[in-house]
């Protein structure tokens, strides 16, 4: 950014949208640990006190930030069955915790989540339940495919790699400390598919996630005589 767009930018009228922008940049620049208010406010040109006109305090921006968040990972889509979609919507969210690493500690963590965070969540119950799931299959599908994608950011984010290059580089380097009768299994797997040319650990994800598409829909086969059953008068709210 030249100085003249770095001064038209201070110059512009402050908003929560620029505030959370502004936050969510100095986070996945510096990690969520740097971000103050102090700092929040250097970046957008102005005294931190201005920034709470726009946010109430540092929890309603993190609140913010992740609603923010939400708003970026593609929900799923109307009109495509319920595996791609929520194919489709696990492969956008960890695009987008891999763009904010920082969010993927704090994704379910809000008491307060804003609307974006809702209305994800609600068109994902949503598509499962209109595929047929009942709503106890409903709840354990979407922890089971939340639960896999956080956890698979959280282990890609922590891994000091990247490019199949750094992970060769790594996984050599590992090995070399031991002989291989010492760890059959570890050197097995190393020389065998990992050190393979053109191995990356992202390409672990799409098939653990089609592994647990493929078993939530023999569940979901199963489920279908519980789901269409109705429910009795006396187990319905306000009975």
């Amino acid at each position: 950014m030249t100085a003249d767009a770095r001064a038209d930018a201070h110059r512009a009228p402050l908003s929560r949208d620029r505030v959370l922008r502004a936050a969510a940049a100095l986070a996945d620049q510096n990690g969520i640990g740097a971000l103050s208010m102090r700092k929040l406010g250097e970046a957008l040109g102005v005294e931190a006190m201005s920034l709470y006109n726009h946010v109430a305090n540092k929890d309603d921006l993190l609140n913010g930030m992740v609603d923010l968040v939400f708003s970026e990972i593609g929900p799923p889509l109307a009109g495509t069955g319920w595996k791609a979609a929520m194919r489709q919507r696990a492969i956008s969210a960890r695009q987008v915790l891999g763009r904010h690493r920082w969010a993927i500690g704090l994704v379910e963590s809000r008491a307060s989540p804003g609307p974006a965070t809702l209305a994800h969540h609600d068109a994902v119950l949503g598509c499962l339940r209109h595929a047929g799931f009942s709503v106890e299959l409903t709840a354990h599908a979407a922890s089971l495919l939340d639960s896999y994608t956080y956890g698979f950011a959280l282990q890609e984010a922590s891994l000091p790699f990247t490019t199949h290059e750094e992970t060769a580089g790594v996984t050599q380097q590992i090995i070399d400390q031991f002989a291989p009768e010492q760890y059959p299994h570890l050197a097995e797997m190393a020389a065998q598919h990992i050190l393979q040319g053109g191995y990356e650990y992202g390409g672990e994800f799409e098939i653990g996630l089609d592994l647990i598409l493929d078993a939530l829909e023999r569940a979901a086969r199963d489920d279908q005589p519980r789901a269409s059953q109705p429910v009795p008068l006396s187990h319905r709210p306000g009975r």
